[in-house]
């Protein structure tokens, strides 16, 4: 049987929000496997155990670049150990700087956009005399660069915490912003089912499956509800599943909107701060135990 440490435990209760017990009852069932833990506590727990997958966890801002002729548009994430210096005005020219760069250069990565000049040096270098300037760590972590088949929209939502470029056909530009601000309260994975990860479909699948059956539901009913409940998903995690937030029926979708407006999305890509980055969380009475201690030795 796989050892369950005190670590796993932190983390599975750190993605779910459960009780350190169940969180341990849960590894032990899964024979330490961290997903399947997962799976079972949202079984067991309800939606409440996947509360962890949006949570913001790094500072940072995500800065746009768009071409005065609209047919370029970058997206890119930087990141900072602090909101006090995600607001300094160095920092946020460092990421508007870098953001006018990959526009015009069109860098493969971020080693290849630390590497183009800027100001008296380079990217890095311009980066490195920040640091040693503020005596904080700031890093580029990614970002996308999109040429418009169509026209582009962003938006920029949360002090910057929160980026959207969106490439589409037809319509306005209020449709363009309407959109952008869609992506950005919807957060879809995907504009529709071909984008969702087929391991994702297959996970809810199982978890409904397995409530149905803790519900007493007869087997025959078990496909049906689980095909009911993947398409729910669907509809949550996909663009044009998801119903438009201003739609004045609650009930319109941004497929029908599209479809209203003669107009289609080509693409899409949203950048939420410190998104899938584990923060560091320091336990102030446990270092100072922890001084104390190595004092007295």
């Amino acid at each position: 049987m796989a050892e369950i440490t005190a670590s796993m435990v932190k983390e599975l209760r750190e993605r779910t929000d459960a009780p350190m017990m169940e969180c341990k009852r849960a590894l032990t069932e899964a024979a330490g496997d961290l997903g399947k833990a997962e799976e079972i506590l949202r079984v067991k727990l309800g939606s409440k155990a996947s509360k962890a997958a949006s949570r913001i966890t790094a500072e940072g801002v995500v800065a746009v670049y768009l071409s005065d002729d609209g047919k370029v548009g970058v997206l890119i994430e930087v990141n900072s150990e602090t909101d006090f210096v995600a607001k300094n005005d160095e920092f946020l020219k460092l990421a508007s700087d870098s953001a006018a760069l990959v526009a015009s250069h069109d860098p493969a990565d971020v080693a290849a956009l630390s590497a183009l000049p800027l100001g008296d040096g380079t990217v890095e270098s311009t980066r490195t005399a920040l640091v040693g300037k503020i005596g904080e760590n700031m890093s580029i972590r990614r970002f996308v660069r999109m040429q418009a088949k169509g026209r582009l929209a962003t938006y920029i939502h949360g002090g910057a915490k929160i980026g959207v470029l969106l490439d589409f056909q037809g319509g306005d530009e209020q449709l363009g912003k309407d959109l952008a601000m869609q992506i950005a309260a919807g957060k879809p994975k995907a504009l529709d089912s071909t984008g969702v990860a087929a391991d994702l479909i297959e996970s809810e699948r199982r978890i409904a499956i397995e409530k149905a059956k803790e519900a007493g539901k007869p087997e025959a009913m078990l496909e049906k509800i689980a095909e009911g409940t993947v398409q729910k998903f669907l509809n949550e995690v996909t663009l044009l599943g998801q119903v438009f937030v201003k739609a004045e029926d609650g009930k319109q979708t941004i497929a029908q909107l599209l479809k209203a407006k003669g107009a289609s999305v080509e693409g899409f890509t949203l950048f939420v701060v410190g998104e899938g980055i584990a923060k560091r969380s320091n336990d102030f009475a446990a270092e100072v135990a922890a001084q104390a201690a190595a004092a007295q030795k």
